[in-house]
Formats: C-alpha cells, structure tokens, sequence
C-alpha cells in the first residue's frame, strides 16, 4: 500500500502525563504516518495511558499530539471524536441495558463507508445477537460490539486499546484479518495497542515498544516476531516472576497508588476505672464516648505536575534547603529576578515545614521512589540522601531548565550535586559550597559542574557572603543569557568519543589522523572519570558512536586501582544501542600512587614505576580471565553492532616482547574469556589480529570496524570531495 501524501496520521512529541505524583508518559514521541502501527509493552507501561491521551481523556502536562497535521492536546473528547479520531477502549465499555442492534444504531453515521450491514457481514456472531442487551453477550461479542461501534462513526484514526483481549483464537484471527484490510484499503490509520505478539507484528509492519513510560524502540514487525531474547528481555514473554528491563537515567515506573486513610471508632468498654460495683456502660455512652482515629499512610501532597515555564521559555532555579539557608538562597533568587530572569525557588528541606517555596519540599519528596514517606524520615542522614535521590528524579522529568544554582555547606552540595550531574552537557550548573577548597570530584563527578567556594561559612548574610552570592547570581545570569543569544553553532562533524591511556596513545592518535575529517574525535583520557565522562555525553546523545580502545579502567575497578571505572562501565553504549568498536588496552596494568601507596597484598607483584607518583602492576593470567568474563558479559548486553579486536602482539606499549608487562600466557587467558563469555552473531564479533594495540595496522583495523559499521556513508563523502 503506498502511504499516504501529506501530514502524518498520528504525531505525538514530547508527551508527558502524571498521575499526582507518578509520571506514567515520559517524553513520549510517536509518529504514525499512515496504515497501522502497533504498541506493545508489559501491563503498567503507560499503553492504556497514551489511548486516553489522545483522546482527551488524560490531561497532558506538556508536549503535542497532532491528527493528520491538526492539534488534539487541550481539545475535549468529544471534540476529537467529532474530528474523526475513534476509540476503542480496553474494557468493551457497554451498555448493559441496550440490544446489539440499539448500540450500533446510535452512532451509525449513513453515507459512510462503514454501515450497520456491513459491520453485521464482518462480525456474523453479532447479527445472531442483534436482539440482545450488552449484559447477554460473552466477552468476545462484547469485543466485536466495542469494535463495530468504533468503526461505525467511520474515523480517519482509530485507536484501539487491547482489541483481542478475551477472544477465542477464531475470533482473534477474525479481528486481525479485519485489521489487515484496513491498512490494505488506507481509508483508516489505525493504532492498535496489543499483548498478543503475533497479532501486533501480523497487522502492522512496525511495532514500538514502551518500557515505564517511554518508546523504547520501534522495530520492524519481523525482526521482532523472530527475536525471542528481545521478546522476553523487554516484554516478558515466557517469563515468570522474572524481571530484567533496564531502567533509564532520565526514566521511572509508577509509584504504587497509597491506600486511602480510613476512619476507625476505637471503642473503650470502661470509660471510667471499674469497681467491684461498678454497673454495666450503656451503649449510647459508649458510642458516644468513642475515639475516632484514621488508619492508614495520609494521603501525601502531589508533586508539582504543571511545565515550570510555558512552552519555549525557560526558568532559572535556585535550590537548597530553606529552612537553614533561606536568607542566602532568597538573595541569590532576588539578584537574578532583579537581571530581568524568571526564577524558581526549589525547597529541599528535609524537616517538612512550610517555607513559601515555588517547588515545595514536599513536592520533590514525592519523587522518591517510596513517596514523601520515604525522605521525611526523621533521621537527617537517611532524609538527605533520600532527598537528593528525590531531586535527582525530580529533574529529570522537568522541562525548560536554563540553569541550576545552590549555595549551603556540605550537605546542600550532597543534595543538589546529583541532579545537577543529571542534567545535559552545557546547561549552566553553580555549586556555591564550603567544601569548593577541597576534593570536589564527588560532587562534580564526569560533569561540567563549577562550584564557587563561599570563604565564610553559610550562616546568614554578611560582608564576605553577600558579594559571594552575588558573583554567583551575576555568573548564572552572563551564562543564562550568553547561550541565550549565541548565534546557532554551523554544523558540525557527528562527533565520536574514544579511550586513550598513556600507554596506547600512538594507537589513538593514529585513529584521530585516519577519522579526523569526518569525525569531531572526542578523547577521553582512560582515569575512571573520563569514561565516566564519554558514557555521559553519549546517554545525552552527543556522540554517534565510541571507539573505546582503552578499557583498563575495568582493571582499576576490580583489582582496586586509583582509576576505576564503575559497574555501569558501557551502560551508556548499551542503553542507546550506538555503535561499538572496543578492545582490551591497557588491561595490562592496575593503578596506584606513589610505590609506598602500593596496597601490601600487592607488594610482591610486577611493579612498574612510571613516575614518583604513579606505579603500575602486572595481572595476572587468573584476573584477566576475570576481566575477560566480565567484560564479555557487558559486550552481550549491548544491542547495537559491536566489533571487539584483540590484539595478540600486546595490549599496551609495556605489553610487547623486551617490554616489562610482556605476557603472552595472561594475554591468553584474557582472550581465552572472552572468547568462551561473548556470544558472537552477526552483530557482535570478537576479532584477533597480529598486532600491539599502538600498531598502524591495529589502528587501521579499528577504522575500517567503525567504518564498516557506519556504512562508510562519511568516507564516501570525503571521496566526493575529492
């Protein structure tokens, strides 16, 4: 069927829908442009949910959704109904009281394609029925009417909410025959959300897939229907009690709805002491004398669900924790409103009491994964690290975020540290902190975090405070507003990042020679924090793929190093599915400081000195084969194509014959690991080569791989230019 010439059927950007405090549609973008399009996912996915947002049911917090180029968000149902957009929703939703016959006569519309005959040919069963009341018709009729209703007012769209739940397999094939037709005729796009895999893959040459509240792919109907790993690794098929789905940086399930608060007569039978006299209570005075408590969790404020700026504008925050350091924050807040920027004040107090706040602390709270509950504890250690894993999550649903800043000691820093590293690459982040003198990297982590040290102490505005926060105001502001009105960057090369340690330098350097024309080569120096770095940028989606050559940051992080990577080490490459090109550099050594630094365990190793401040230690056969199955392991998880070379002439310059690291039997074991962990296919192959990893050779073999991968389309254009 040739699709059809102009606006899409069915757009969705950017669609975002709480439900009080859990947000159930999270960004969701969709775009149906003609014929049929099926959505799968597991129960509590959000499926349900994005029906009733277009259909007007649900109110969308931001984002669009458009039918056939026309807005539906803000329209009520009737209105997107009468605009030619029909549904049919799980649960049948019939009249008990009225025939078969009665249901389709009232929203028949003559002269359209579909008429009560021809529903009646379609659905025989139901002509059988037509007599009867919807309360006398087995869950299959009840299906069949709830799509001959739909179909009946002859909609442009259709969405159709679990349309084979409860029917026999007759029935299914019956509806799924019917399905087909209607993409084949293209009168009707159609939108099916379904369980049944066959069906949702037969009817529709495209299947998205929600995982909590996101698209988390779209994948051709085929490839799907033959991936049984997909199948049950992202939809559950086959599973029992069994859960692996990955959860996103920026993403969440919805919270559990609390149980309502009840209200409970507790009953005294001696309102007075009793004596060995004392006479029976009447009932009157017993029920009159009655305590009534509530049982139950208290229904806990809802988080803030509406956009922090209209759409297109953008707001400032100003977070911290008000009730001991409201007076700084409140001037910091002034200063920048009184630049002309709009502000918010974001409350993140842990004792619950009022503060006046745009975003009180209650509202962030109720992002924590066990509600408010779960922050105001009581116990001020557990509430701010509640707190800051509340804020954490609190941002990352938020829109129209021009720049953060926070000022307070070392627990305001713990606080709004982690969602600041939560936000993108470039959005203006300031941490006005006691503890800017000292080690900061666990505040600023792999981020573009700058912290600002306040000198004296955050205790109340005075001379030393106040021209502190006020530099901090007026460097939010020349930040906010520089991007502001920066002129739009040119275009620039699709950039890529890649992992280089001091001993596989050459090999990277000749990678950056060979795709430097065609490639914004980002390098990440191999210290823990520079993976760390590189698998940032690529979550935010800043890098098309990775050449990650040197992985011996998983080395530091087994064997205890001073460069260690963490256990989300290529979670970033995994999660985004991009493009993977790898190999072992540097596994060779493990990390430390000056030789006394040297943990004792260690002391009777291979040490390499490579300065006063750095020492480096062999591995050995034994924890190479464990990087090699760890590794192997991650390499498995990821779902994009992965090329893996190994080099069998050394992992790193020390790694060479005459060289001090030269091992071949713990190279071995290495790719030995691998090699039995990895399980290859088409799209994921190990690779052995010849070569030392600083070889031309062996970084030629990893730009033809990346190449290979990306189809050569740059290349060719390089040729072109030519």
């Amino acid at each position: 069927m040739a699709e059809r010439v102009g606006p899409p059927g069915l757009e969705i950007k950017g669609l975002n829908v709480f439900y009080g405090a859990s947000h159930a549609l999270q960004g969701v973008d969709l775009t149906l442009k003609s014929g049929v399009l099926s959505v799968v996912g597991r129960n509590g996915m959000g499926k349900t949910t994005l029906c009733k947002a277009i259909m007007g049911l649900v109110p969308a917090a931001s984002g669009t959704i458009s039918f056939r180029g026309q807005p539906l968000t803000g329209r009520s149902a009737a209105e997107i109904a009468r605009m030619g957009v029909g549904y049919v929703p799980q649960g049948r939703r019939l009249w008990r009281s009225l025939t078969v016959d009665e249901h389709l006569r009232m929203v028949a519309k003559p002269g359209g394609a579909w008429s009560i005959e021809r529903v009646y040919s379609t659905f025989p069963r139901l002509a059988e029925r037509k007599g009867n009341g919807g309360a006398q018709l087995s869950g299959g009729e009840q299906q069949m009417l709830a799509i001959s209703r739909a179909l009946l007012s002859n909609p442009k769209l259709l969405v159709m909410d679990e349309p084979t739940e409860g029917l026999a397999p007759v029935i299914v094939a019956q509806v799924e025959e019917m399905l087909l037709r209607l993409g084949d005729e293209g009168e009707i796009d159609v939108l099916v959300i379904e369980q049944n895999i066959g069906v949702a893959c037969g009817v529709a040459s495209e299947v998205a897939i929600m995982v909590n509240g996101r698209i988390n792919r779209i994948a051709p109907a085929a490839a799907l229907a033959a991936d049984r790993e997909l199948q049950q690794r992202l939809l559950g098929v086959g599973r029992h009690g069994h859960d692996e789905t990955p959860e996103p940086a920026q993403g969440a399930a919805k919270a559990a709805a609390p149980s309502a608060p009840a209200a409970v007569k507790i009953y005294n039978a001696n309102p007075t002491a009793p004596t060995r006299w004392s006479a029976p209570v009447p009932v009157h005075r017993l029920e009159r004398e009655a305590r009534v408590v509530t049982t139950g969790p208290l229904a806990a404020p809802s988080a803030e669900i509406r956009p922090l700026a209209a759409p297109g504008a953008q707001v400032v925050l100003v977070a911290g924790t008000l009730d001991t350091k409201g007076p700084e924050l409140r001037h910091l807040r002034d200063l920048i409103l009184a630049a002309g920027l709009p502000v918010r004040l974001v409350d993140l107090s842990t004792t619950g009491a009022h503060s006046g706040a745009d975003i009180p602390a209650h509202q962030v709270a109720a992002f924590h994964p066990r509600g408010a509950a779960g922050v105001f504890t009581g116990d001020r250690g557990a509430a701010v690290t509640a707190m800051a894993l509340a804020f954490e999550r609190w941002i990352a649903r938020q829109e129209g975020i021009a720049g953060i800043v926070s000022a307070g000691g070392s627990g305001a820093a713990a606080l709004a540290a982690p969602a600041m590293r939560a936000l993108p690459f470039g959005a203006p982040k300031l941490l006005v902190s006691t503890v800017a003198s000292g080690e900061v990297g666990q505040y600023v982590g792999a981020s573009d975090i700058m912290m600002m040290h306040s000198v004296a102490d955050m205790q109340g505005l005075n001379a030393i405070t106040e021209e502190v926060l006020g530099n901090a105001a007026q460097a939010m502001v020349g930040m906010v507003r520089a991007r502001r009105a920066a002129r739009p960057a040119p275009p620039r090369k699709p950039a890529i990042g890649l992992t280089m340690f001091g001993v596989t330098t050459p090999c990277v350097q000749q990678v950056v020679s060979a795709l430097g024309e065609d490639y914004d080569c980002l390098v990440f120096h191999a210290t823990g924090v520079g993976g760390r770095a590189m698998e940032s940028l690529a979550d935010n989606g800043r890098l098309l793929g990775v050449i990650d050559a040197t992985t011996t940051e998983v080395a530091d992080m087994m064997m205890s190093g001073v460069f260690p990577a963490t256990e989300d080490r290529f979670g970033a490459v995994i999660r985004r599915r991009l493009p993977y090109v790898g190999s072992v550099g540097a596994l060779d050594m493990v990390n430390f400081g000056a030789m006394e630094t040297v943990p004792e365990r260690y002391r009777g190793r291979k040490l390499h000195v490579h300065n006063p401040q750095v020492t480096l230690m062999r591995t050995t056969a034994e924890e190479c084969a464990a990087m090699g199955r760890w590794i192997g392991g991650r390499l498995n998880e990821m779902e994009g194509p992965v090329r893996f070379l190994l080099p069998e002439g050394g992992v790193s310059a020390l790694d060479a014959p005459g060289r001090d690291f030269h091992d071949p039997a713990a190279r071995a074991a290495l790719f030995s690991a691998l090699e039995a962990t990895v399980r290859q296919s088409a799209n994921r192959r190990l690779i052995r080569l010849p070569h030392n990893i600083n070889d031309p050779a062996f970084s030629a073999a990893l730009v033809a791989a990346f190449r290979e991968l990306h189809g050569g389309r740059p290349a060719k254009k390089k040729e072109a230019r030519r």
